[in-house]
């Protein structure tokens, strides 16, 4: 294991989140040290490992996996890749952090749990970045006070555009498509706040007829204490917000998944008619998920969020794509 407060990272592929985003995050983070950045291509590796100021550059994943000091691995690979890899990472005796949605289905995804559970000493967990941000910690403890009364329900969009092709989101067999991509968001958002399980759902995907994927999903959860619905869509004008509704008032989030990091964010608050906004200082959640997650390794203490999270997200996206090849509500008999 690496030094006190310093948990040394791998990282799985040169993909742009990586790159653009979460490592650049990470180095500001107190207790981590991105250490070595693999590829299948070396010269991508050593590319990007220039970029970012990365000590080692490998020319595979494989070779990540067997570098000594390596603690941790985040793994930013397609759809299709996070299971099997996350698989090998905790078998080479590395921590993981694995890009959502956690797999393609929630059976492949039990394979990564009964691999997991051998391995107990090892924290796996799934990279919703939104939740680490303080803005959501902070709606998540108003709504815990009933600061606008009872939570009754919970309205999410996300949304851009996007018809390439050759973009991993768009290729249907590696797990791309809108539900995969941005409306695991929108699923997550609400058993976040509501802090249980869908009893039912209805789901409805457009399919594009040429890229056969889901380009516009859109779905209705209903929970015990209420309900929430969605959108998220890949060929839409880009948006994203998220309508929280109580008894006595209602909670508006602005860009609530892709939050700025270098100016205040704020929570919209109307109760019984009157106005209140809450700033939140600027924060990177990205930088927060990988300083929180770092921690766990260190005090060996459980992840902020429980791998049987990331099981539950995908056992209701795989009953909302059931919902819509069904037409039917599909009943949570597993939650």
């Amino acid at each position: 294991m690496g030094k006190e407060r310093n948990i040394r990272w791998g990282i799985l592929s040169t993909a742009k989140i990586g790159v653009e985003k979460v490592i650049p995050a990470m180095q500001q983070a107190d207790n981590c040290e991105i250490v070595a950045i693999s590829s299948r291509s070396v010269k991508r590796a050593k590319e990007a490992a220039d970029k970012l100021g990365i000590g080692q550059a490998v020319g595979s994943y494989e070779e990540l996996l067997d570098l000594p000091d390596i603690d941790a691995v985040y793994n930013p690979l397609p759809n299709h890749l996070h299971v099997p890899w996350s698989i090998k990472a905790l078998r080479a005796g590395k921590h993981v952090l694995c890009e959502k949605p956690i797999g393609l289905s929630y059976k492949e995804a039990e394979t990564l749990l009964a691999e997991a559970e051998r391995h107990q000493e090892l924290k796996i967990m799934e990279a919703f970045m939104y939740r680490h941000h303080p803005r959501w910690i902070k709606v998540k403890e108003l709504i815990q006070k009933e600061a606008i009364g009872k939570l009754q329900t919970v309205q999410s969009f996300f949304s851009y555009y996007n018809v390439d092709p050759e973009n991993i989101r768009n290729i249907s067999d590696i797990g791309g498509g809108s539900l995969m991509d941005i409306g695991c968001y929108c699923i997550s958002v609400p058993r976040f706040l509501f802090d249980e399980e869908p009893k039912s759902v209805i789901g409805s995907l457009e399919e594009d007829p040429n890229l056969n994927i889901d380009r516009l999903s859109s779905g209705i959860l209903n929970f015990p204490s209420g309900s929430a619905t969605f959108t998220s869509g890949t060929q839409l004008a880009p948006h994203q917000k998220v309508k929280i509704f109580g008894s006595k008032g209602m909670i508006e989030l602005s860009m609530p998944f892709n939050a700025p990091t270098d100016e205040p964010t704020y929570i919209h608050i109307q109760i019984e008619g009157k106005d209140h906004t809450t700033e939140i200082a600027p924060c990177n959640q990205f930088t927060a998920q990988g300083e929180r997650f770092s921690q766990a390794i260190i005090e060996d203490r459980p992840v902020p969020t429980p791998f049987e999270d990331a099981l539950k997200n995908m056992q209701v996206i795989d009953a909302i794509i059931e919902s819509s090849i069904s037409n039917a509500k599909i009943t949570m008999t597993n939650l």
